[in-house]
C-alpha cells in the first residue's frame, strides 16, 4: 500500500517562527529532571548501566513506575511534588522488563526471560504498589515486548525478536511472534484467561515470521498492534480475539531530507517508497490511531501517520516533523539513515484538547500536536534526555513525562533522566530559547554545535555564531536576532576557501572585524595533522588570510587549542586575542596562554591566565570577549549534570592584557569573578549542560550566553540561549 499526503501547507505553518502555536494559551514547560542513578540502592553497582525505558503512573498520578532492563528491575519515582521527584525503590524481576502498565493498585510488567533468540520465553509479573511486592507471575510462551490494559482487556505483544547478527538480520527467523489477549476486571487478572491470537500469514513482508512490536487498546476494547519489521498493522477485537482488520503500514515519498553522513545538514535529498515500519502506536479515539514510523531494517519514514482503523491514511507528516527538529537544532546528522528516528507516541486529553506527543529518539525532542480531526496543529517542541523512549501523559495533573534510555554516566557523560513537564497558561513556552527561520528555499536554516558567539559592532541585538567540527564539511557563520523570543537564526554564511566550502575547520571562536568581516578561531588537533589557525574572512565568508603560530609553540597542544577570539584596540594598536583551552607543554600547571596577534606587524605575543583547580576532570577556557576596559572569559570544567562544578565568567582588566614576545617569560594576569553560570544553567530544569561555549556583549551592553550541543552526538541536542542582561 503506497500513501501520499500533501504537506506543503503544514510545512508553512510549522516553520513560521514565533507564530508557532500562537492560538494556544496553554503550553508545557519542564519543571523537573530526575537522574535515575539517584534510584540505585547503596549496594548496587553505581557505574553499571541503568536505563529508563517504558513508564507508567499510578491512577492518582503521584507514583511513576519505569522499566530498567539492564538491572532486571522495575523502579519507582515519587512525584507527589512533581517539582521535586524522589527515589521510591525497586522490585527485582529475575528477567528483563520490556513494558509496564499500572491499573488500580497494581503494576503489570512484561518480562523477557529468553534463553536465546531461538528459545524465547517470558512472564507477566504483577506487583502490588502498596507494599511493592510481587503478587503473582504467569509464565508466557515467547518474548514479550509491549503490554496494554484498558476496557477490561489485556494485550501483550509477543515479539520473539530476531538476531540482527544472523544473516544480516534478514527475516524470517523463527519462532514466530504473536499476540496474547486476556480479560481484566479492575486490577485483578487470571493467568488462565490469556489466549494466543495467531499473526502469521497476514503481512506481505515475512508473513510466516511476524514480530509484533507495540500494542494499544481503545476505549471500546479494540487492540491495535504494530509489526515493525513486517511493516504491518492489525486491529483485533480484544474481547473475542477476532482480527477485525489488517493492512500494510505502507510507504512514503519524502522530499527535502538529508540522507548523507557528510558533516553537513543539507535538506536536498529525496526518498521514494520508504516503508514506514512503525514502532509505537496509540489510539486517538475509537476510529483513529497514530504510529511512530521509526523504521528497522528497510524503512523508517522519519515522521508519524494517523490511520483510520480500516487502514486508510487520515494524515501523513512526511518530512515536516523532521524539519522542525532541524529548526530547533536537534537534527542528528550522524544518524542519517533514519534521520530523527521517531520511536515514541503518546496521546492524552487535556481539557478540551486531545494532544499527540511525538518522540524523536535520535533528536532527543518531543513534538506536541493538537489533534484537529484533519491536519494536526504543532503546539510546541519539548527537550528531553538522550534517547527518549517512554512517553507518558498524565492529564489529571496536567503533567507529561518523558524517559531516556541512553546511559553515558559510566563513560563520564550523563545518566538517563526522567523529565517532567507541566501544562499551564503561559505567554509562550520556555523552550526553545533559540530556533531558526526559513531560508530562501523555504526550508529551515540547519544548525547545531554553536561554539562561539560575537556581537555586531553597531546593531544592538544582532549576534553571530559559528558551528564547530561536527559540521566540518560546511563551516558556517550564523546571524542571530536576539531581540526576538525565542532568539531567531535569520541567515547563514558559508566559510569558503577558493570558492568552495573550507573543510577541515573546527571553528570555536568568532569576533567582528573592523572591515565588516570576521576573525575566526579554528581549533587544531595535531594528532590528525590539523594546526590551530587564526582566520580572517570577508563579510561573505571568503577566507582572506589563514594565520598559524610560529614553529614549536603548539608543542603538547593535542586537541585542546584555540577556543575563542576577541579584538582590542584599533589601527596599528589592534590586537587579536586567542584563548587557549588548556595547558600546552610549556605552560605551568593550571595556567593557559592568551595569545595575542598584532595584524599591523604580524607579530605574536601572549600572557598567561590562571585556571581554577578542578574537583573532577579538567578545567579550561571556552570563550574570550573584549568589553570596554576588560576582557571576559568563560572558564568551565568538562563535567555535566550533577557533577558540574565550574561554569563561570571571569573578567581580566585590560591593563593586565599586555602581551610579551612568546620567547620570554609571560606575565600572569589577574582575574575577577564576574558571574557563576550554574544558576543560569540550572534554570531550565533539565540537567546542567556541560558546554557553555559562546558569550557576547552587544552594542547596547546586553550580555548573551549560548551552549554547544555537540551536534546531537552523544548529547540531548538541547541548546540554551540566555540573555544575561547588562553587566
Amino acid at each position: 500500500m503506497h500513501h501520499q499526503f500533501a504537506i506543503g501547507s503544514l510545512a508553512v505553518l510549522l516553520l513560521s517562527g514565533t507564530s508557532l502555536g500562537a492560538s494556544a494559551a496553554e503550553y508545557f514547560d519542564r519543571i523537573a529532571s530526575f537522574p535515575i542513578t539517584a534510584n540505585l540502592s547503596a549496594d548496587e553497582d553505581r557505574k553499571g548501566e541503568t536505563v529508563a525505558e517504558i513508564i507508567s503512573a499510578s491512577e492518582d498520578g503521584r507514583l511513576l513506575v519505569y522499566t530498567d532492563s539492564p538491572r532486571k528491575a522495575i523502579r519507582f519515582i515519587d512525584i507527589t511534588d512533581a517539582t521535586q521527584p524522589k527515589p521510591a525503590g525497586m522490585v527485582a524481576l529475575g528477567g528483563e522488563p520490556t513494558s509496564v502498565k499500572v491499573v488500580g493498585g497494581r503494576a503489570f510488567v512484561a518480562v523477557n526471560t529468553s534463553e536465546s533468540f531461538t528459545k524465547p520465553g517470558g512472564k507477566l509479573v504483577v506487583i502490588d504498589l502498596a507494599d511493592k511486592k510481587i503478587a503473582t507471575a504467569c509464565v508466557i510462551a515467547g518474548q514479550p515486548d509491549s503490554i496494554a490494559i484498558g476496557a477490561g482487556v489485556m494485550a501483550i505483544a509477543i515479539e520473539n525478536e530476531r538476531d540482527e547478527k544472523f544473516n544480516d538480520g534478514a527475516l524470517p527467523q523463527l519462532p514466530a511472534g504473536g499476540l496474547l489477549v486476556g480479560a481484566v476486571e479492575g486490577d485483578h487478572f487470571q493467568c488462565a484467561s490469556l489466549k494466543h491470537v495467531d499473526m502469521t500469514g497476514l503481512a506481505a513482508v515475512a508473513g510466516d515470521d511476524p514480530e509484533p512490536e507495540f500494542v494499544d487498546i481503545s476505549e471500546d476494547g479494540k487492540i491495535v498492534l504494530s509489526m515493525q519489521e513486517n511493516n504491518h498493522l492489525v486491529v483485533v477485537d480484544g474481547r473475542t480475539g477476532k482480527i477485525d482488520a489488517h493492512f500494510s503500514a505502507g510507504s512514503v515519498d519524502l522530499k527535502n531530507t538529508d540522507t548523507r553522513k557528510d558533516g553537513r545538514i543539507a535538506l536536498t535529498d529525496s526518498q521514494t517508497g520508504v516503508p514506514r515500519e512503525p514502532d509505537a502506536v496509540h489510539w486517538i479515539d475509537n476510529n483513529r490511531f497514530v504510529t511512530a514510523n521509526e523504521g528497522d531494517w528497510k524503512g523508517g519514514s522519519r515522521g508519524f501517520t494517523i490511520f483510520n482503523k480500516d487502514g486508510s491514511v487520515a494524515y501523513e507528516s512526511g518530512a515536516s516533523f523532521e524539519h522542525e527538529v532541524v529548526a530547533h537544532g536537534h537534527y542528528p546528522d550522524k544518524r542519517n539513515k533514519k534521520g530523527a528516528e521517531v520511536e515514541g507516541i503518546e496521546v492524552g486529553r487535556y481539557g478540551r484538547d486531545t494532544l499527540i506527543f511525538v518522540g524523536s529518539e535520535r533528536g532527543s525532542i518531543v513534538g506536541v500536536y493538537r489533534h484537529t480531526g484533519a491536519v494536526p496543529e504543532l503546539v510546541q517542541m519539548l527537550p528531553t534526555g538522550i534517547g527518549p523512549e517512554g512517553l507518558l501523559a498524565i492529564p489529571s495533573r496536567n503533567l507529561f513525562v518523558a524517559t531516556s534510555e541512553a546511559d553515558l554516566h559510566g563513560e563520564g557523560g550523563v545518566a538517563p533522566h526522567v523529565m517532567i513537564y507541566q501544562r499551564a497558561e503561559r505567554a509562550a513556552p520556555a523552550y526553545p530559547t533559540l530556533r531558526s527561520a526559513k531560508n530562501s528555499d523555504g526550508l529551515p536554516i540547519a544548525w547545531g554545535a554553536l561554539s562561539g558567539l560575537a556581537a555586531d559592532r553597531n546593531q544592538a541585538g544582532k549576534l553571530y555564531a559559528v558551528t564547530d567540527s561536527v559540521y566540518g564539511a560546511a563551516p558556517r557563520i550564523l546571524t542571530i536576532d536576539a531581540t526576538r523570543t525565542p532568539a531567531l537564526i535569520t541567515a547563514e554564511i558559508l566559510v569558503t576557501r577558493n570558492g568552495a566550502a573550507a573543510e577541515k575547520l573546527d571553528l570555536e571562536g568568532i569576533a567582528a572585524a573592523s572591515d565588516g568581516g570576521f576573525w575566526l578561531a579554528s581549533e587544531g588537533n595535531p594528532e590528525k595533522g590539523l594546526r590551530n589557525r587564526l582566520i580572517r574572512v570577508d563579510p561573505k565568508g571568503a577566507i582572506i588570510e589563514e594565520i598559524t603560530l610560529p614553529a614549536g609553540i603548539e608543542e603538547g597542544a593535542k586537541n585542546y587549542g584555540f577556543e575563542g577570539v576577541a579584538v582590542t584596540g584599533t589601527g596599528a594598536d589592534e590586537i587579536v586575542w586567542l584563548a587557549v583551552q588548556r595547558e600546552w607543554a610549556d605552560d605551568p600547571k593550571g595556567q593557559v596562554k592568551l595569545l595575542a596577534y598584532t595584524p599591523a606587524d604580524k607579530s605574536w605575543g601572549a600572557v598567561r591566565y590562571p585556571l581554577d583547580k578542578p574537583e573532577a576532570g579538567w578545567i579550561g577556557l571556552s570563550e574570550i570577549t573584549a568589553v570596554g576596559d576588560r576582557v571576559i572569559l568563560i572558564e568551565r570544567d568538562n563535567q555535566i549534570a550533577d557533577k558540574a562544578n565550574v561554569k563561570k565568567l571571569y573578567a581580566v582588566p585590560a591593563a593586565d592584557m599586555k602581551p610579551v614576545a612568546l620567547a620570554k617569560d609571560l606575565p600572569l594576569v589577574r582575574k575577577n569573578a564576574l558571574r557563576d553560570l550554574l544558576p543560569d544553567l540550572r534554570a531550565p530544569k533539565g540537567y546542567v549542560l556541560d558546554k557553555a561555549e559562546g558569550f557576547a556583549v552587544d552594542a547596547a551592553g546586553d550580555a548573551f550566553l549560548v551552549t554547544d550541543n555537540d551536534g546531537v552526538d552523544e548529547s540531548s541536542g538541547e541548546t540554551q540561549f540566555f540573555k544575561l542582561g547588562k553587566f
